[in-house]
């Protein structure tokens, strides 16, 4: 039978009960892991696991006496069911029978590394640090049962949890139980280990049911709000009018202090500037806490930011663009000015997007304890390694003082990644000497949010008098997510200076053009007036609407069908051409998957009237780990209301080796849902430097009665895993504001995309 673990045995005195479900349960961690920055077998304890008679050749797995093979997961579960594809790779190559597979997600600790769970990033860094670990088990499993059967390991093999060697065989249970196996690996051994040829894979590809629904559809999965500890108090943040520089002057609690379980309201000192000017109210329970907010007056002094609005940030992008020496150029190929200079003809466009609000279905909590002087968060985090140094600075203690132990996320999209909301909970823990538990509102979480910030693009391109492509210039600005949270991830230009690579992928297109400029610009505005976040597919979510929509316009003034237009220029040469271990097969692959979702989705056939087909298609967001995808949407018009319906989308991926098929599909068919609500629906604007929206009466995300049909397909590949969990985001706003254009000859140039707008368009 299957198992899902939640968290360790050892935690289980210390964990708390469920507040919700209120039964005891271990304590659940969801553990990130950015790149095995050092070897995990160098990590493992195979002598203390011999001790209690188990077998741990890594940190990753341990084989236990009976037969059990506990995996563990160091990638925060969202949704994605990550945990079951990491551990169909390890028990692939460990010969593991996969009904003894368990999972456990584990708590933070420098032993796994750099630590952060986005970016679809998981499978592609894990593949082959996970194969090496379950093969070099493997290996050791086969060496120790061909002792006990008295025969070479040559005349082993290894299947379903057993070592056999012609008619005889053991267990993995018998080989573990009857001995004390202490191998270890050296770095350089790992990296030696034989891996499978895909020829030879059993699990990996293979159908099953992801690890950690049973938990979920039975009600046992924990979440950050089911989490309580004895004594705990409750808190609900007081928001202050701006998100920097704002200062308490005055608070009246006095209408507050006959609210049955209200305790007292404090003002957070944060050394680490993450939560300025924010008062938190405490109560013995949430509802106490809740209420007493409604009636706490707090007098603040805002920061410079109060007046800002929507407008003005897009405005000040538009500065930015219009000045040659602002931001950061990536790319220079080419003479780019020459070309324009020569050009018989230009095409150039303007596109925009609105500030995109998260809207996880778990709102924002962490609980915060100090214990045996060690401080423990309980919380949902996709980026531990980031938050962690920043709780130090604000507790002012070493980072080594600080455990996150995580559990399931409702929903993270990259929220979760800015571990910000951790910070006012672990202050308001040590200003009163006791745990306290801090909840968020939908508002408060919608207003603390680390939204995908409005963005301002310029595109550009210079044709000869036959339309032939001369040059093409992608100039982008928006808030920089990097440069605010994590500037040591910024990338160098090729002009000087940084960039937040997160901002301008999907830039770096595989299009062959003979002179091409990519320009960075950070929105200093954007960035002073909320905290710009990561959202499903980064910066590709809206870069790749402007450089898609443009290809489509630039066929039509070219005079060629959008999907040829494409392929031509889509070239496996020079830095095209692609190369090993992530790449290979480069501009072809992407070719390949816009010449299937040509034939799947009839491209080129009739179509009723006011209905139309349109085309994008991407590498995904990074051109070292590129997902090649391609999405042709059908959608119909209403002339008379501007309304546009997507009737279907058709999204063809090569994502090199599929780990979790069922997962892949859902990971593809989430992505693309979510990209038709960016397309149509999920919008805001700020308002006073706050988001406009805070619930949803005014936010409104994709609803079942829009879902379009889908067709889903995955180029069958043994190449190297890539990631999943991001592109099809990145395709279907392209294609579905090229579609608008193919069934009434109206050109959307911003996101969302509104009915209004379009009936103007019509009517104009």
């Amino acid at each position: 039978m299957l198992k899902f673990l939640q968290g360790n045995d050892k935690h289980k005195n210390e964990v708390p009960s469920l507040s919700r479900r209120g039964f005891i349960i271990g304590m659940a961690g969801a553990g990130l892991t950015f790149a095995f920055a050092r070897s995990p077998l160098s990590l493992a304890d195979p002598a203390q696991a011999a001790a209690s008679g188990d077998f741990e050749p890594t940190v990753w797995y341990q084989v236990q006496k009976n037969g059990d093979i506990i995996v563990n997961i160091a990638k925060a579960e969202m949704g994605q069911h990550i945990g079951t594809a990491l551990a169909r790779i390890v028990a692939d190559e460990l010969e593991a029978d996969w009904d003894r597979v368990t999972l456990n997600y584990v708590d933070s600790d420098p032993k796994w590394g750099y630590m952060v769970t986005g970016g679809s990033w998981s499978v592609w860094q894990s593949f082959a640090p996970l194969s090496h670990a379950g093969a070099a088990g493997r290996i050791a499993l086969i060496e120790e049962g061909a002792r006990q059967l008295g025969v070479k390991p040559e005349q082993c093999q290894a299947r379903k949890s057993r070592v056999i060697a012609g008619g005889k065989s053991l267990s993995y249970a018998d080989i573990v139980s009857n001995s004390t196996i202490k191998r270890s690996y050296t770095d350089d051994e790992l990296k030696k280990m034989p891996i499978k040829p895909p020829s030879e894979r059993r699990l990996i590809g293979g159908q099953t049911q992801a690890l950690d629904i049973p938990a979920k559809a039975a009600g046992k999965a924990l979440y950050g709000l089911d989490a309580k500890i004895e004594g705990m108090v409750y808190a609900r943040p007081i928001l202050p009018p701006t998100r920097y520089g704002a200062s308490v002057n005055n608070i009246d609690d006095s209408a507050a202090r006959d609210i049955p379980g209200y305790l007292k309201t404090i003002v957070l000192d944060d050394p680490s500037g993450t939560v300025p000017g924010w008062a938190v109210a405490i109560a013995e329970s949430f509802h106490a806490a809740n209420r007493a907010v409604q009636k706490i007056r707090v007098d603040w002094s805002p920061g410079k930011t109060a007046d800002v609005d929507e407008a003005a940030v897009l405005e000040h992008g538009r500065t930015l663009i219009g000045s040659a020496d602002a931001g950061v150029v990536v790319r220079e190929e080419g003479d780019v000015d020459k070309a324009f200079a020569d050009a018989d003809s230009t095409l150039e466009s303007e596109y925009l997007t609105h500030g995109v609000l998260h809207f996880q279905l778990e709102p924002l909590n962490a609980l915060a304890q100090l214990k045996d002087g060690r401080w423990e968060i309980h919380t949902g985090n996709q980026w531990q390694s980031l938050i962690i140094p920043v709780l130090a600075k604000a507790l002012q203690v070493p980072k080594e003082q600080i455990v996150l132990r995580t559990y399931m996320l409702g929903g993270g999209f990259g929220r979760r990644l800015n571990g910000d909301y951790t910070v006012p909970a672990a202050l308001a823990a040590k200003a009163l000497g006791r745990p306290v538990k801090l909840v968020f509102t939908r508002e408060d979480d919608l207003l603390f949010d680390s939204l995908r910030s409005p963005s301002v693009q310029r595109m550009r391109m210079a044709f000869d008098k036959n339309g032939k492509v001369l040059g093409m210039e992608h100039t982008a600005t928006a808030g920089w997510p990097t440069q605010v949270m994590a500037p040591s991830f910024l990338a160098k230009g090729v002009s000087g200076g940084k960039y937040d690579p997160f901002a301008i992928q999907g830039a770096l297109h595989w299009y062959s053009v003979p002179s091409n400029r990519v320009r960075a610009i950070s929105n200093d505005l954007a960035n002073d007036t909320f905290r710009p976040g990561w959202l499903r597919s980064v910066g590709s979510g809206w870069v790749n609407w402007a450089l898609e929509s443009f290809m489509d316009e630039a066929a039509h003034k070219a005079k060629q069908d959008p999907v040829e237009f494409r392929l031509e220029k889509l070239v496996a040469e020079g830095k095209n051409a692609g190369s090993a271990p992530n790449s290979v097969g480069g501009a072809s692959r992407q070719a390949n998957v816009l010449q299937r979702v040509r034939e799947l989705s009839g491209w080129g056939g009739k179509m009723p009237a006011d209905t139309g087909l349109g085309v994008a298609t991407t590498y995904g967001q990074e051109r070292n780990m590129p997902t090649w995808t391609a999405c042709v949407a059908r959608v119909h018009v209403d002339r008379e209301s501007g309304r546009p319906t997507v009737e279907k989308l058709t999204i063809v991926t090569d994502a090199g080796t599929i780990v979790h098929p069922d997962g892949a599909h859902a990971q593809v068919e989430g992505a693309a849902l979510w990209g038709t609500s960016l397309a149509l629906h999920e919008g805001t604007q700020l308002k006073g430097g706050r988001v406009g929206d805070t619930n949803l009466n005014s936010y409104t995300p994709l609803r079942m009665r829009d879902v379009p049909e889908i067709e889903i397909e995955f180029v069958d590949s043994s190449e190297n895993p890539v990631g999943l969990g991001e592109p099809a985001t990145t395709v279907v706003g392209p294609a579905i504001a090229n579609a608008i254009f193919a069934a009434v000859g109206v050109r959307m140039r911003e996101l969302p995309i509104r009915a209004e707008q379009i009936l103007k368009a019509l009517q104009g």
